[in-house]
């Protein structure tokens, strides 16, 4: 009776214990599985890519790629004007724009021009790197065709020739090359895509006006910076003597009693 009651009762734990499979498989866990358990822990936890599947890991690069590429750009430049280049409408001859660009950014930025007319068009200086907070004004120079038949172009309309300024980040003291723009493609920014416009010439209006001020505005810089810098330091002459501006005084001084000692005599 005492072998039937055990077997009665082993199958009654048995049906309990079926009841609960997260307490079976904890109960009946052998040493080996544990061990492997601990040890895919520990795999896991040392690297965190184990266990997920290689298609999630570029998804989640696509997507932050994707949402990148829908923010809108962050300008670094501002610019005046900010959509149009105005010139003065001279069929035959070469005409002259004027643009602003200031660094708004907290860091040194390079621009850049690009043109769809290169033949026609150049720009001074073509680019640069500007310090937080300092402004430049680049002259845009083209030269207008005259119309074909003696046809008058309309004027205070857009030409089909455009200008593309770009900007880059880049590090203070560097010095400005076409290059870092193809070496860091990813990290350059197009500021603006400016369009140009036709003034009439003989008509005034303010944009004419504003466009005066900043040719002569950007001529006026332009000879700043030919002119050579003060030279605040004393004089250096010889091999390397140099001359105090009250040692000369005074030997001037007695050079001119010397003379006078002489006439007196």
């Amino acid at each position: 009776m005492a072998i039937a009651d055990w077997h009665s009762r082993s199958n009654s734990d048995k049906k309990l214990f079926g009841f609960c499979p997260f307490w079976q498989t904890s109960t009946t866990a052998t040493p080996s599985s544990s061990a492997s358990s601990t040890q895919n822990l520990t795999t896991s936890s040392s690297n965190p890519h184990v266990g997920v599947p290689n298609s999630s890991r570029p998804a989640t690069k696509t997507v932050s790629y994707v949402a990148r590429s829908l923010l809108p750009p962050r300008r670094r430049l501002r610019l005046d004007p900010s959509n149009n280049l105005y010139f003065p409408y001279e069929p035959g001859k070469q005409t002259r724009s004027a643009v602003r660009l200031k660094n708004t950014s907290k860091s040194h930025v390079a621009f850049k021009f690009q043109t769809t007319a290169p033949k026609s068009c150049y720009m001074r200086p073509p680019g640069g790197v500007l310090a937080p907070g300092d402004s430049i004004i680049a002259t845009v120079f083209k030269f207008v065709e005259a119309p074909e038949n003696n046809e008058r172009q309309p004027l205070d309309q857009k030409s089909k020739d455009k200008f593309k300024i770009m900007s880059l980040k880049v590090k203070g003291g560097i010095d400005y090359v076409p290059e870092l723009f193809d070496e860091q493609k990813d990290q350059v920014t197009v500021e603006r895509i400016l369009r140009v416009v036709f003034l009439n010439a003989e008509r005034p209006s303010p944009a004419l006006e504003k466009l005066k001020l900043q040719l002569a505005e950007a001529e006026a810089a332009l000879e700043a910076r030919k002119r050579p810098p003060p030279d605040t330091g004393p004089r250096v002459v010889g091999e390397g003597l140099v001359i105090d501006e009250w040692k000369e005084r005074r030997e001037k001084y007695l050079a001119r009693q010397q003379v006078e000692a002489v006439d007196s005599v």
